[in-house]
Order: structure tokens, then C-alpha cells, then sequence
């Protein structure tokens, strides 16, 4: 925490600022921890946990704005901690007079460099996974967390996209991912049959097998190829997944459906199911193929991929079109937290399968 030491002490330095802390959003998207009142991991105080929702702090979070508002011994001053489009936290502090233009904008140039301070150290530390944590992980969650991209969110001038994911009491094993190249964005997402640590073990399999095919440069029909064949060496069980490969520069979209649901698009007001073809799931010792289909998207389309845990049990009666519908001004952070929110609240909040989604907006 040094490092937010020292930006804390610049803006004490500079602008008079007292009560300098940083909230980071926890993992689940729906609390803030203050990290800066607690010491350390080792200090064995509980960090000061606040909810999102209808406080100030979810308003900063979902609109990427700074907020001001006066209080006993000032102005409170709350920015947004973000690096492209990942929500990461806040930067919340207390100015002796109400900030003008230029002390406004250094407040927000702060946390910016707060950003950058957070991505960057986060290597080095179990700090900041430590905050984002507000329960105790399972030897399977914990192995499910690691497989998982560091940031939930990400935007480029061609895209914003943002994945939640809801997990079941007993771990299912769901995982996504995405990276990008020069040119091209690569998605996927998987669901491992059965829970807990055989489910997290498929999933280690699965991503370890197509994360490797992609950076040895194959494509998503070798990738899955590759996928389905590690399964089946080390006989580990099945999973459905989906792969996408989009070409930035003129939206040209692969697709691979190895027996995973037909992803959802909207388009102009629009809700629509993508029947596409679907193949085999991966590790099934049945003779198959991986086709690929091309799947077309335009300027404003928003594509949504999610596993069935939106789509069972209790979630059956969960309506996706409609949270899609009343969510399209939304960012993709908000609707795809609104999806598993909604399968968690179906379930009486504990859900028996992984729910995890992956929004795409296409700019």
C-alpha cells in the first residue's frame, strides 16, 4: 500500500486533502472495500465492506464520474479508479474548499495514476485480491479465481465488453476469457460438468489446453481441437465452451459452439436468440467436429454469451430479454452484473450451478 501512501500524500501536499482513501470494488461488483484503513493482510482486522447498491459510491462506479458533495469539515470528493473500462475502485477524499477546474482534474489525473499503481503491483502482492475478497474461497473457488483473466472489464475504441460471474455453492468451474492481439479479439467461455474441485480441475484442462493453442497461433477451430483432445488424454470429463475470434478491423466474428447456449444479440431495440449450429461438447469420446460459423455484427450491436446457469432451476423463470431490454443504455459492466443478479435472486440466492455471462458491445 505504499504506493497509495504516496499518492495520498501528494494530494495532502498539494491540495490540503484529509481522509485520502481508496476503495477497491470487491469481486462480486456489488461492494467497495477500503483497503486504506486496514494496514495489512497480517494486521487480522476485518476491512470495512460497503454496498454498492443506492450509495453514492455505485453512482460513481456505474457513471465514471467524480462526485462532490459538502460535509462537516469540507468537501468530499469520490473519482473513479478505472483503466480501460475495469472498474477497479475509488479514490475517495476531503478538500478544505470546493475544488475548482484544475484541482478537479488533478484529482482525477490521481486516480488515474492510482490505476495504473493497482495493475501494476498487483503481481507482486495478494493485497488487492485479499480486498476484493468478502468471503473465504474454497479450494476450488480458489482455483476457478486464478483461471480467470485479471480484469473483468475491457474497452477499445472498436469495443466495451464486461463479464460477472455468480458462483454456485458447490463450484461448478465456469471460466471465461479474453485477450487481445493487433488486430483481433479472442472471447471464450466454458462450463465443466459436475462441482466443486473435479469441475476445477476440467477447467484448469480445458483453459490451460486453449490458451495454449491460441498463443502458438492456432485458430478456434484447432483450439477447440486441441481443447477436446486434452480432455480426452487425461480422461477428465466434458464441458460445453464457446470461442470467438473478431477481426477489428471490419467486425468479421468466428464462432465455435461445442454444445454451449446459443449466445443472445441485440440489436436496435431488438432481443434475438443466434440459433447457430452446435457440435459436440469437448472430451467426449464420440467422433465429431468443430465447425466455424460466422456470425455478424454491426456498429451498436451488443452480443451476450453466458452459461446455463441463467437458464435452470430457478433461473428458468429469470426474464433475459427483458433485463437486456431495460439495460441497452447501460454499460456492459451493469447489464451483466443485472443477469447474474437476477439468477441469483431467482434461486433465493444460492445458486446450484455456476451463472456467469459475458457482455459485448460493438462500437
Amino acid at each position: 500500500m505504499e504506493s497509495v501512501d504516496v499518492v495520498a500524500d501528494d494530494l495532502r501536499r498539494h491540495f490540503g486533502a484529509e481522509s485520502v482513501s481508496f476503495l477497491i470494488v470487491d469481486f462480486t461488483g456489488k461492494a467497495v472495500v477500503r483497503l486504506t484503513t486496514v494496514g495489512s493482510v497480517e494486521s487480522g482486522f476485518e476491512a470495512e465492506r460497503i454496498d454498492l447498491f443506492g450509495s453514492v459510491y455505485e453512482q460513481v462506479v456505474r457513471h465514471q464520474r467524480p462526485h462532490q458533495e459538502v460535509v462537516a469539515r469540507g468537501v468530499r470528493v469520490i473519482a473513479p479508479v478505472t483503466n480501460r473500462g475495469d472498474a477497479i475502485g475509488l479514490l475517495e477524499l476531503t478538500l478544505p474548499t470546493s475544488p475548482g477546474g484544475r484541482v478537479l482534474r488533478a484529482v482525477e489525473e490521481a486516480a488515474r495514476v492510482l490505476a495504473y499503481i493497482v495493475i501494476t503491483n498487483q503481481r507482486f502482492t495478494d493485497l488487492y485480491t485479499w480486498g476484493k475478497r468478502t468471503a473465504r474461497l474454497s479450494l476450488a473457488a480458489e482455483i476457478q479465481h486464478q483461471l480467470l483473466p485479471t480484469s473483468l472489464s475491457c474497452e477499445t475504441a472498436e469495443f466495451a465488453l464486461s463479464s460477472s460471474l455468480e458462483p454456485a455453492a458447490s463450484i461448478s468451474g465456469d471460466t471465461f476469457d479474453f485477450t487481445l492481439d493487433r488486430d483481433t479479439l479472442h472471447l471464450s467461455m466454458t462450463d465443466p460438468m459436475g462441482h466443486d474441485i473435479n469441475a476445477s480441475m476440467i477447467a484448469t484442462i480445458l483453459m490451460g489446453a486453449l490458451r495454449g493453442a491460441r498463443r502458438a497461433g492456432a485458430d478456434i477451430a484447432e483450439q477447440a481441437r486441441q481443447a477436446d483432445r486434452a480432455l480426452l488424454d487425461y480422461d477428465a470429463g466434458h464441458a460445453t465452451g464457446q470461442l470467438v475470434r473478431i477481426d477489428l478491423r471490419d467486425g468479421h466474428t468466428q464462432l465455435v459452439n461445442a454444445g454451449h447456449p446459443w449466445p443472445l444479440r441485440v440489436r436496435a431495440g431488438r432481443i434475438e436468440e443466434l440459433c447457430l449450429a452446435i457440435d459436440s461438447p469437448f472430451g467426449l469420446l464420440l467422433p465429431h467436429t468443430f465447425r466455424v460459423q460466422i456470425l455478424e455484427l454491426l456498429p451498436g450491436d451488443r452480443l451476450v454469451m453466458f452459461t446455463d446457469g441463467l437458464l435452470e432451476r430457478g433461473a428458468a423463470t429469470v426474464d433475459l430479454a427483458g433485463i437486456l431490454r431495460n439495460s441497452q443504455e447501460l454499460h456492459p459492466r451493469e447489464a451483466a452484473l443485472a443477469l447474474t443478479q437476477a439468477a441469483l435472486d431467482a434461486n433465493n440466492g444460492e445458486l446450484q450451478d455456476d451463472a456467469t455471462v459475458m457482455v459485448l458491445d460493438w462500437h
